[in-house]
């Protein structure tokens, strides 16, 4: 028996995908193992890693460790922007299984478009046919604008199931939202407590968070999966790891969605894609 019960949302092919997951960016060696094995024996079952994070081993490790049956757990991996390419992002991919100690994961994305290289569509490509093997039960990308998104579609035919994106109340990103809605793409935030720009201590979330009994981040994070957008967050503190999917109880109106509207820092505020870019 879990001590968390996490809501669902549905893939585009109907595939049951828990609205709250574990970030595991940052999170590593012997330390960052045990945090994640805690996290699915409390009832987490969506990890989130990357090649670009170094923990791969780290994570296969604490799914092995966690007790929970492996089958049940769903990782999430990146095709780091080095590893780009046709058979370059095969090649990184299942050196990211033999890190993971996996035959296959749950969802794999190729984490930036990085269009300096051109080589997002050939990556895009790839994923398709490891898709196709049974490499991966899912496929998507991380970090990608709508008109990224597009090229990718209008190339292949092949929407991504889902998109990772910079998202918190001080980011909305209501227009990628929208697009994703529209094709049936799940909608994910990175960055979903909005630490970078320093939500937390925005006086709007802390009066919603007050007026509720409950923590800034329980707000941003119901916040986020009442729009039925995946949220990630990240926290070594099992009592912290709890609270963070533990979001029944929290029951927003529509006067602290417009307070919460008030964060918002524009589009701008969050990394471009067209020019940020990442190996």
């Amino acid at each position: 028996m879990t001590a968390l019960s996490i809501p669902t949302t549905a893939l585009a092919d109907g595939t049951p995908f828990p609205l709250i997951g574990f970030g595991t960016s940052s999170v590593k060696g012997a330390d960052g193992c045990r945090a994640i094995a805690q996290a699915l024996r409390s009832g987490y079952r969506l990890l989130d890693t990357a090649a670009q994070y170094g923990n791969e081993a780290a994570v296969g490790q604490a799914v092995r460790d966690s007790g929970v049956d492996p089958d049940e757990v769903l990782v999430t991996t990146k095709i780091a922007g080095g590893d780009q390419g046709r058979e370059a992002a095969r090649e990184g991919y299942l050196a990211s299984l033999r890190r993971l100690g996996l035959e296959r994961t749950a969802l794999v994305l190729i984490h930036w478009p990085n269009p300096s290289r051109g080589l997002a569509l050939e990556t895009w490509r790839t994923l398709i046919d490891l898709k196709e093997e049974g490499l991966t039960a899912h496929i998507g990308v991380s970090n990608f604008r709508p008109e990224q998104v597009m090229e990718l579609i209008d190339a292949t035919g092949v929407a991504p199931e889902v998109n990772q994106i910079q998202l918190s109340p001080a980011l909305p990103r209501r227009e990628a939202v929208a697009f994703h809605r529209e094709r049936g793409i799940v909608t994910e935030a990175w960055g979903p407590l909005g630490g970078r720009e320093g939500l937390a201590e925005q006086f709007a979330l802390r009066k919603v968070a007050a007026k509720h009994g409950v923590s800034t981040a329980q707000v941003s994070l119901r916040w986020a999966i009442d729009q039925n957008i995946v949220v990630i967050p990240k926290s070594s503190d099992p009592d912290r790891q709890i609270s963070n999917a533990t979001l029944e109880g929290v029951q927003l109106d529509d006067a602290d969605r417009e307070l919460l509207a008030s964060l918002d820092l524009g589009e701008d505020a969050a990394w471009d894609s067209r020019e940020h870019e990442e190996w």
